[in-house]
C-alpha cells in the first residue's frame, strides 16, 4: 500500500541523485551540500521501509507515517525534477549563457548562480528537516531496519491465461441452458434470466459461457453483451445494443426517441439474446423506457441480467430469486489448482494438497479470490511459500476500509495477492485507480501513462521503458489484476473489485471524479468524467491541489466520434498557471480551438494529448516544454502548422499526428529528435524543406508511419539512407501525390522502402505510378500483413501476387485504371490462394473487363467481396466461395451478378446498385440461386419492375428472407 509507492518513489530519487551529470549541475549551483544532507537522511528512513511495510497492514499509525514520507518524497522528486529542467534549459539556451559572461568576470563564482540556490536552497533544508523528524519518530513507532527477503519473480514461465471452461456450476449450467433454449410461457416476447450473486462469486464468468455455448448462438438470430455496472445510462447501453446487432457504428441519433426506434426496426421479429452484466441500477421506470424496442422482438427472445442487487429483479415478479453461491469445495480446489499448478489436481504434488484447500477456505470458494491467489502462487511449488500465503497476518486484517461489503468479503485474498507484487508493479496498479468502473483502457495508451509518470525508469535498463512497461503490463494481465474486454477485443477492463482494491491502495494521493474533492489539496493525481459541458466550480477544486501532477478526463461508454464535449477557455486560461507541476495533461475530445500560452509554463510536463480538438496551431512557447516525451494531436482536423520551437523537445518520444489532413509541413530538422519512437506522419518537400534523409538518424522508430510526398525525392539512394529507420513500422502508408510521375524513379523508390518482413501487419500505397509492383509486394515472407491497399496506382497494368501472403485477411484495389485482366497474377500458383482472405473490394476499375482463376482452391475464408463501378467487368470466373456471406456489387453490368451467382449461393446479406442490363428475365434467374439471403437491398435498379411474380413464388425463392429495402 503505502509503503510500496514510498519505496518505489524513494528508489527514483536515489537514482536521480546518483546521476553524475546531475550532480555536476547541482555542484555548479552550490546546491550540493543540501542535497546531499538530504539523501543522507533519506537512506535512513529507506533503511525501514521494509519493516513498515508488514506493520502498516495492523497499525494505523505507521501507515499515516507512511503517507508523511511519500508526501516528502513527491516533494524531492519535484525539485530534483526542477533543477534537471534547468539543466536542459541552459543546455538548449546556450545564448543565455553568452549574455552574461561580462557578468561573470565581475561577479564571484560562488553568487552567479544566486538565483536557483537561493529558490531552491530554503526549500530542501524544510524537506530535510521533515525527514529528520519522521526518522526520529521510528523508536515511537516501532520501526527497525530489517533485510528484506528479496521476492523470486520467474517471470519466463509466465503466461497470460487463457480462460478455461467453467469449473463446476453443472447444475447452474444446465438449468441456466434449458431456459434459454426452450419456450417458457411468457406474456411477452423476451424473458428475462436473472444470475444473482456476491461480487467476485462468477456471474460474469457464467453468463460468458451461456452467451459462447454453441446451441445458444444457433438459436438467437442477434447477440449483444452490454457492461452496465452502476452507470445506468439508458442512451449509452441502447447505443452498444444497437451496434452489436447493426454493425452501424458510425450512424448518428438526434435523441433517445430516434436511437429506440432504430433498434426497435432492428430487432422486428428476430429472435435476440441480450446479456446486460453488472447491473446495480434499481428504477422500475428507467428499466421499462429501456427494454421498449425489445417487444418487438420475435418470441422467444431472452434477456441474461447479472446483479448483485435483488430490488429491480423483484420489480419485475422475481419473488424466489437463486443466488449463485460459492463453488463447492471439489470444484474450488479443481480452479485453483488448474491456476496455481497449471492443471486440476494435485496429484503431482500431493504434499500441497492440504494447503490448497485451507486456502480455498480462506477465500471463501470465491472464484475471483481462487484465481488471484491461485496466480500468485504460480510457480512456486515449494511448501515454504504456501506457508507464506496461508499465515500472512492479511487474512486477519481488518482495515479494509469504507467499501462494499462484497469487496470486504473477498478483501483478504485479493491483498494478499497485492501485497506479493513487486513495489514497481504496485504503483503501476493503484495508478489504475483513477479509472472508472468498467473503463476500457488500451495497452498502450497506458505504458505512455506509466512512463509519463516516471514509473518505468530503470538505470542501466537493457530494454527500453516502453518495453519494461509492456512486460509489466502483461505481468498484471497474467496476475488477473487486469482483464480482457468481452466486446471490445483490443482493449482491457478491471473487474469491479479490482477497481476497489486499487482504489484502496491508492490511498490520499490520488483522487477519481468528484468522489472526494473536500480537501484536493493533497491530491497528486486526479481524473474527472468528460461530461458534455464542463462545470467551472469542477476545476476550482483542481486549482487547491498545488502539487498535483495529473488530470486526466475519462469516459465511460460509448465514445462515439460525433459526441462534443465543451470547455471554456477562460477554465484553462485560470487553471493551468495554478498546477505547475502537472507531468500528464489530457484535453481529448474536447472543443477547444486554441491552446493558451500559459501550456509553456508546464516545465515538467511529459504527457500532452489533445487529440480530436479543433485548434489550429500550438503556441511557440511549447518549445519550453523540455521534459516532453509523449504529445499526442491524432484527429486535430483543423491543425495547420507546428511552431519552429518543436526542434528544442529533445525527450520527445512518441509523436502521434495521424488524421491531421490540414497539416502540410514539419518543422526542418525534426530528425535530430534522436530519442523519437513514435512518428505517425512524415511529409517531404522539395526546396530545402523536409527531406527524407533525416530520417536515417531515427533508429528507434516503432508503430505505424504515413510517409507523403514521395514524388518529391530525388534519388533513390535518399530512400535507401532512410529506409534503416523502418524496421520496427507494422504499419505503412506511402503516399505519392495524384499528379503524372516518373515511373521508373518511382518503382526504384518503392522497392528501396521494403519494410521489414517479420513486422509489417498493414500496407497501404496510393497513387504510385510504377508500370508494376517490385518483387517485394505480395512476398509471402511477409507472413504478418493481414491488411493491403492499393490506391489510385493508376499506370499499373498488372497486380502483385498477393495471394500467397499467408496471413492477409483485408484487401482492397482501388483506382487502377490500366488493368484490364486479372488472372494469374493475383497468385502466381495453383496451390490454395488467398488462404486468411476475409474481406476483398474492388473500386473505381475503369478498365477490368476479365477475371479468371486458375487455382484449385480460392479464397477459402472469403466472407464478404465488393465491386463497386467497375462497369466494364463482363467476364468474372470463380469457383465457390463457400464462406461468403456479404456480397455487394454496385455500378457495374449484369453479367458481374449473373457470373457470381453459383460461387455465392452461400451469401446472407446481398447489395445491389445501379447494375446496368438487370431486367424482369435477368433477375429471375438470378433470384433463384440466393436461397440463403436474409438481408436483401436494392438501389437505382429501375429496370426491374417487380421482385417476383407473385407470393407463391417469392416462397419458393427466397425462402430466408428476413430484410427488404430497395
Amino acid at each position: 500500500m503505502a509503503e510500496a509507492a514510498a519505496a518505489a518513489l524513494v528508489k527514483v530519487i536515489f537514482e536521480k541523485l546518483a546521476d553524475e551529470a546531475f550532480k555536476k549541475y547541482a555542484r555548479s549551483q552550490n546546491i550540493h551540500s543540501e542535497l546531499k544532507e538530504l539523501g543522507s537522511t533519506l537512506s535512513q528512513i529507506q533503511a525501514l521501509l521494509n519493516d513498515a511495510s508488514h506493520k502498516e497492514i495492523t497499525d494505523e499509525s505507521v501507515r499515516l507515517w507512511l503517507n508523511s514520507l511519500q508526501h516528502l518524497a513527491y516533494d524531492i522528486d519535484d525539485v530534483l525534477d526542477e533543477v534537471a529542467t534547468e539543466a536542459m534549459h541552459r543546455e538548449l539556451t546556450p545564448e543565455s549563457e553568452a549574455s552574461t559572461s561580462m557578468v561573470r568576470k565581475l561577479i564571484p563564482t560562488c553568487c552567479t548562480n544566486f538565483s536557483l540556490s537561493h529558490r531552491l536552497s530554503p526549500k530542501l533544508d524544510s524537506i530535510t528537516t521533515q525527514l529528520q523528524q519522521l526518522y526520529k519518530a521510528k523508536a515511537g513507532l516501532g520501526l527497525i531496519v530489517k533485510d528484506e527477503k528479496p521476492k523470486n519473480y520467474n517471470r519466463g514461465n509466465e503466461t497470460s491465461l487463457l480462460e478455461s471452461d467453467v469449473i463446476g456450476r453443472e447444475i447452474e449450467k444446465e438449468k441456466l441452458l434449458n431456459k434459454l433454449l426452450q419456450d417458457e410461457p411468457c406474456k411477452e416476447n423476451f424473458s428475462v434470466l436473472p444470475i444473482v450473486g456476491m461480487g467476485g462469486v462468477g456471474k460474469t464468468t457464467l453468463a460468458r459461457f451461456l452467451y459462447n455455448d454453441t446451441q445458444v448462438k444457433g438459436r438467437f438470430e442477434l447477440h449483444a453483451w452490454v457492461c452496465v455496472s452502476d452507470d445506468f445510462d439508458i442512451s449509452k447501453i441502447t447505443k452498444t445494443i444497437f451496434q452489436a446487432v447493426s454493425n452501424e457504428n458510425n450512424k448518428e441519433f438526434a435523441d433517445l426517441n430516434q436511437l429506440q426506434v432504430a433498434l426497435k426496426e432492428k430487432l422486428k421479429d428476430k429472435r435476440f439474446l441480450l446479456v446486460l452484466d453488472d447491473v446495480w441500477h434499481e428504477n422500475y421506470d428507467d428499466w421499462e423506457t429501456l427494454v421498449l424496442p425489445f417487444h418487438s422482438g420475435a418470441r422467444g427472445s431472452k434477456v441474461i441480467m447479472t446483479s448483485r442487487k435483488e430490488q429491480l429483479l423483484k420489480m419485475l415478479g422475481f419473488d424466489n430469486l437463486d443466488h449463485l453461491k460459492t463453488l463447492s469445495s471439489e470444484d474450488a480446489l479443481s480452479l485453483f489448482a488448474l491456476h496455481a499448478l497449471g492443471v486440476d489436481n494435485f496429484d503431482s504434488h500431493p504434499t500441497l494438497r492440504p494447503k490448497g484447500e485451507r486456502i480455498v477456505e480462506k477465500c471463501g470458494r470465491l472464484p475471483l479470490a481462487l484465481k488471484a491467489i491461485g496466480r500468485l502462487l504460480r510457480t512456486h511449488t515449494d511448501e515454504e511459500k504456501w506457508d507464506e500465503v496461508l499465515n500472512s497476518k492479511i487474512w486477519d486484517s481488518k482495515s479494509v476500509g469504507d467499501l462494499s461489503a462484497d469487496w470486504k468479503a473477498i478483501f483478504p485474498a485479493l491483498m494478499l495477492s497485492y501485497h506479493e507484487l513487486s513495489a514497481n508493479l504496485k504503483r503501476l496498479f493503484a495508478y489504475c485507480s483513477l479509472f472508472p468502473k468498467d473503463f476500457l483502457f488500451d495497452k498502450k495508451e497506458l505504458v505512455l501513462l506509466w512512463l509519463a509518470e516516471g514509473f518505468l525508469y530503470k538505470s542501466n535498463a537493457a530494454k527500453s521503458p516502453e518495453r519494461l512497461g509492456y512486460e509489466y503490463f502483461e505481468e498484471l494481465l497474467s496476475r488477473s489484476f487486469f482483464q480482457q474486454s468481452p466486446n471490445e477485443e483490443p482493449l482491457f477492463v478491471m473487474h469491479d473489485l479490482m477497481n476497489d482494491l486499487a482504489t484502496f491502495v491508492a490511498g490520499e494521493f490520488f483522487s477519481r471524479d468528484d468522489s472526494r474533492m473536500e480537501d484536493s489539496s493533497k491530491y497528486r493525481h486526479m481524473s474527472f468524467i468528460r461530461d458534455k459541458y464542463v462545470a467551472y466550480h469542477k476545476f476550482e477544486a483542481f486549482k487547491r491541489a498545488k502539487g498535483l501532477r495529473t488530470l486526466l478526463p475519462v469516459y465511460v461508454g460509448v465514445d462515439q466520434q460525433w459526441d462534443e464535449f465543451y470547455l471554456s477557455s477562460k477554465i484553462l486560461v485560470d487553471l493551468l498557471p495554478e498546477l505547475p507541476l502537472l507531468r500528464v495533461l489530457s484535453l481529448s475530445r474536447f472543443s477547444i480551438n486554441e491552446v493558451p500560452n500559459s501550456i509553456g509554463s508546464l516545465k515538467h510536463l511529459r504527457y500532452l494529448n489533445l487529440s480530436k480538438t479543433d485548434i489550429k496551431e500550438l503556441p511557440d512557447n511549447v518549445g519550453n516544454l523540455y521534459n516532453l516525451e509523449t504529445l499526442i494531436v491524432f484527429g486535430c482536423e483543423s491543425l495547420t502548422k507546428l511552431p519552429k520551437s518543436f526542434l528544442k523537445l529533445k525527450k520527445l518520444r512518441h509523436f502521434d499526428m495521424r488524421d491531421t489532413p490540414c497539416l502540410k509541413k514539419l518543422p526542418l530538422g525534426i530528425g535530430e529528435l534522436k530519442s523519437l519512437q513514435t512518428l505517425t506522419k512524415i511529409i517531404i518537400e522539395g526546396h530545402g524543406g523536409f527531406a527524407l534523409t533525416e530520417l536515417k538518424v531515427l533508429k528507434d522508430l516503432h508503430g505505424e508511419i504515413s510517409i507523403e510526398g514521395l514524388d518529391k525525392v530525388q534519388s533513390s539512394m535518399h530512400v535507401r539512407e532512410a529506409n534503416l529507420s523502418l524496421k520496427g513500422i507494422d504499419k505503412l502508408e506511402l503516399k505519392w501525390d495524384d499528379v503524372s510521375g516518373r515511373e521508373t524513379l518511382e518503382k526504384e523508390i518503392l522497392n528501396e522502402l521494403k519494410p521489414h518482413s517479420d513486422k509489417l501487419k498493414m500496407l497501404e500505397v496510393k497513387y504510385y505510378k510504377g508500370i508494376e509492383f517490385p518483387n517485394w509486394v505480395g512476398d509471402p515472407s511477409f507472413h504478418q500483413l493481414v491488411q493491403v491497399s492499393l490506391h489510385g496506382c493508376r499506370k499499373c497494368t498488372s497486380l502483385p501476387p498477393l495471394g500467397q501472403l499467408p496471413s492477409l485477411k483485408e484487401l482492397l484495389i482501388q483506382g487502377m485504371d490500366d488493368v484490364k485482366v486479372m488472372s494469374l497474377e493475383l497468385s502466381r500458383s495453383t496451390d490454395v490462394t488467398f488462404p486468411s482472405l476475409e474481406i476483398l473490394r474492388f473500386e473505381d476499375m475503369s478498365s477490368w473487363k476479365v477475371w479468371s482463376t486458375n487455382s484449385e482452391v480460392m479464397f477459402p475464408r472469403l466472407r464478404e467481396l465488393q465491386i463497386i463501378k467497375c462497369p466494364n467487368l463482363i467476364d468474372v470466373s470463380l469457383e465457390a466461395l463457400p464462406s461468403l456471406r456479404v456480397l455487394k456489387i454496385e455500378g457495374c453490368g449484369e453479367s458481374v451478378l449473373r457470373s457470381l451467382v453459383k460461387a455465392a449461393s452461400s451469401t446472407t446479406k446481398l447489395e445491389i446498385g445501379s447494375i446496368l442490363g438487370l431486367t424482369d428475365e435477368v433477375w429471375r434467374g438470378v433470384i433463384v440461386n440466393f436461397g440463403a439471403v436474409e438481408e436483401l437491398f436494392i438501389q437505382n435498379c429501375d429496370e426491374i419492375r417487380y421482385l417476383w411474380e407473385s407470393d407463391a413464388e417469392a416462397s419458393k425463392v427466397l425462402v430466408n428472407l428476413k430484410e427488404l429495402e430497395h
